[in-house]
């Protein structure tokens, strides 16, 4: 048995806000890197790539690559890949999606798909989700990418995925399969990625009905960060809680010291 430990970090309200790294996070991760502990970054952002998210994560200061990056238009190519090998999708989203879906085999298509998958992106309009009504309504299955109502913006919130894809719920009477956090499909991918068993997972985010309660139902040991969008009032309000409640990931290296020790074996 070992007690290696691998982190799957939540980014937005837990490395950043917006454009700006939150006070300590840059030492921590580069940290982890430099000391090769297991990590991914989890988001259930599906416009960007991976390229372009790394990017952003070096711009802050942060030592990330392409690799370090996991999110939920990845899990949703991988687990169509799965479902219909070479199948076809009418997206409803940005770059990140559609190069998931391609990497995976799949072709985007303008009619008679075999999923409409819905991602997050500004490049919404009534037009093509006119069309994803119609697809859906005459048989083609129904996928997001996560199940975020909302988005926080500098300026307020935005419509998130999960508000899109109820209006084409609505229209045609038909569920969504979600599969971001907290779905266990993107949670065990991502475990599976590191090549970790579940008690050697620890899941760090800001929000509880996405980070954490994958985490929790997942097994995996779960710290909620209080930099994001997450209260302590509206954390009393959830039937199921963290096991680490934390004020930033600053605070990290005193809950798990052995991954941050500078003679720590690579």
């Amino acid at each position: 048995m070992t007690n290696k430990l691998g982190f799957l970090i939540d980014m937005d309200g837990v490395i950043y806000k917006g454009t700006n790294p939150i006070d300590g996070s840059v030492d921590v991760i580069n940290r982890l890197i430099e000391n090769k502990i297991p990590l991914l970054f989890l988001t259930n952002n599906s416009q960007k790539t991976c390229r372009d998210i790394a990017y952003k994560l070096n711009k802050m200061g942060i030592n990330a690559q392409e690799g370090h990056i996991f999110t939920c238009a990845m899990s949703t190519a991988s687990f169509l890949a799965n479902q219909k090998p070479n199948g076809t999708a009418y997206a409803i989203g940005e770059g990140g999606l559609n190069l998931a879906l391609h990497e995976n085999g799949y072709s985007i298509v303008d009619d008679d798909p075999d999923y409409v998958v819905i991602g997050e992106g500004r490049s919404l309009n009534f037009e093509n989700l006119e069309k994803a009504t119609k697809m859906v309504f005459k048989g083609a299955k129904l996928i997001a990418t996560n199940l975020d109502i909302s988005c926080p913006v500098e300026d307020g919130i935005r419509p998130g995925c999960g508000a899109i894809t109820a209006l084409v719920e609505k229209a045609t009477g038909k569920k969504a399969f979600y599969v971001g956090k907290p779905s266990g499909i993107m949670m065990r991918l991502a475990r599976k990625k590191l090549k970790l068993r579940t008690e050697q997972i620890v899941m760090i985010g800001d929000t509880m009905y996405t980070d954490i309660l994958g985490g929790v139902e997942m097994g995996y040991n779960t710290v909620l960060v209080m930099s994001g969008g997450t209260s302590m009032e509206e954390l009393e309000n959830y039937s199921y809680q963290p096991n680490h409640v934390i004020n930033s990931i600053a605070d990290l290296p005193e809950l798990f010291p052995e991954p941050f020790k500078s003679e720590h074996p690579i």
